[in-house]
């Protein structure tokens, strides 16, 4: 069990034993699933899209074929996270800190939402790990209207997704070595993904009182 966990958590062990389908079904899971926020997201995408021009038999599609279907996966993923915070509502905030569940992930979330709105907030969390986990959970919770809020997710999951296997389909046909760096290029994406949480964070420290 324990030696699954940590495939799961290593985006080349998910494409190489799961394949296509195992990475569509963590991409659902990282939005869709409470338990999905210490999944790989940003680096398993880069990588599909490195190894879709690299290795394309390791999953089987075309570039063109597989950008949809990761998007039709985050949108997944976000939608069931929206109605699960629906069901949830407030008793979301009362819930008790456990192994998976921890409330100051939602206090981070939160801050999002108050700085930037429910809208703008549901696309710029697809870029940041455990925010997006927990942001259409919160939307769910705080009841935005759901054709608003499925407009927002479509527009997201687009643009994380397009981003992140762009520059990796590309980054491979200009430097066709790069897949003997992947493991600098995901220690460089998870300190520039965690940096605006970081900043959160240290702002949280700063702003208690003395």
């Amino acid at each position: 069990m324990w030696d699954f966990l940590k495939q799961l958590t290593n985006p080349e062990s998910i494409i190489h034993y799961g394949g296509l389908w195992l990475l569509l079904f963590v991409i659902f899971a990282e939005t869709g699933l409470l338990v999905g926020f210490f999944l790989p997201g940003d680096n398993l995408i880069l990588l599909s899209g490195i190894l879709c021009k690299a290795k394309p038999e390791l999953l089987g599609v075309d570039f063109f074929v597989l950008v949809p279907m990761m998007v039709g996966a985050a949108v997944l993923g976000n939608t069931a996270g929206y109605w699960f915070g629906r069901s949830m509502g407030e008793k979301l905030y009362s819930k008790k800190d456990n192994l998976i569940f921890k409330k100051k992930h939602l206090e981070i979330t939160r801050k999002y939402y108050h700085k930037y709105g429910g809208n703008l907030t549901l696309v710029i969390a697809r870029f940041l790990p455990v925010i997006r986990t927990f942001a259409p959970i919160i939307a769910g919770a705080i009841k935005i209207e759901f054709a608003k809020f499925m407009l927002f997710n479509l527009i997201g999951a687009v643009a994380w997704i397009i981003s992140l296997t762009g520059v990796g389909y590309f980054l491979v046909q200009f430097f066709p070595g790069i897949t003997n760096y992947m493991g600098y290029i995901f220690i460089i994406l998870i300190v520039l993904t965690a940096l605006p949480i970081l900043r959160i964070l240290l702002k949280k420290k700063e702003d208690k009182p003395a």
